[in-house]
């Protein structure tokens, strides 16, 4: 019987803004694996890396800045190979708004034994308003997966899923297959489109999507804008390199709702920016 051994797991997030909650994720990410190396990568923020000055577990590094959104590609990138230089063998990249359920990072190991080739990915719950777990053992209970995602039982894969579905809030990674993805296309700028690109180019090369049981996060609450009116020029522009390099259509579902606000209008060219109208924000968990 071959022994398994043990990857080395680094945890990689990016941030701007968002203090409480990723002192949060690091008190927690302590709690449930202590010792686990965390990239921190700031995005046009420098008060992040005295926050975490005296954690000795935490690298933090800098994203060069972009005169047009936050560089979340680009970080993400930074952040992975930050981590596999420091000599990860398996990489957990984790939202700042995700806190780490307790076997979050031993399930994504235990996967990365059976599905090394694939985009990992485990479930995410939302929280409320106002639930602020103390610790990593307080969210057992809150555990209820976004429906909208798989969620198999603890210690279950399911292969074979839907790169469509692909979310980053949390999502594991080994070495081989980063390479083989090449990262995240720093094409894309500020507010989404990212990672639905690098989900299209896992399914173009054929690396699968396998959802990890057990591997659970818990979504941190924070105001949001239903469709997300403060982010419509990135959608849009976003969108459109998409569709340069795809030939389809990210975000249909927010590019219709800003069309129908007025914000966007479609041409023969796909979505434009409308000056015209006017829309209201509709602020949610």
């Amino acid at each position: 019987m071959v022994e398994l051994v043990e990857p080395e797991i680094a945890a990689v997030t990016v941030v701007h803004g968002r203090h409480d909650h990723l002192l949060r994720q690091r008190r927690m990410l302590r709690e449930v694996a202590a010792g686990t190396p965390h990239v921190v990568v700031t995005m046009d923020d420098d008060d992040i890396a005295p926050l975490l000055q005296d954690d000795p577990d935490v690298t933090v590094v800098s994203a060069l800045p972009d005169p047009r959104g936050l560089p979340l590609a680009a970080a993400r990138n930074r952040g992975v190979e930050t981590a596999l230089a420091q000599g990860a063998d398996l990489v957990v990249l984790l939202d700042v708004d995700c806190l780490p359920g307790p076997d979050l990072l031993p399930r994504y190991a235990e996967a990365s034994h059976d599905a090394p080739e694939d985009l990992l990915c485990g479930p995410v719950t939302y929280l409320g308003e106002g639930v602020l777990p103390d610790s990593a053992a307080d969210l057992l209970a809150l555990t209820d997966p976004h429906a909208a995602r798989p969620s198999p039982s603890a210690g279950e894969l399911v292969r074979d899923g839907d790169h469509d579905l692909f979310w980053s809030l949390s999502f594991a990674v080994t070495p081989a297959t980063w390479r083989r993805l090449g990262g995240f296309c720093e094409d894309y700028v500020g507010y989404g489109g990212e990672d639905t690109d690098l989900a299209w180019t896992a399914r173009e090369c054929g690396v699968g999507l396998t959802w990890v049981g057990g591997a659970h996060a818990y979504h941190q609450w924070h105001p949001v804008s239903r469709p997300p009116v403060e982010h419509v020029a990135d959608i849009v522009r976003n969108a459109r390199i998409a569709h340069r390099r795809w030939g389809r259509w990210p975000m249909r579902g927010w590019l219709d709702a800003f069309a129908e606000a007025g914000l966007v209008r479609w041409d023969a060219d796909g979505p434009t920016l409308s000056t015209a109208g006017r829309a209201t924000p509709t602020i949610g968990g």
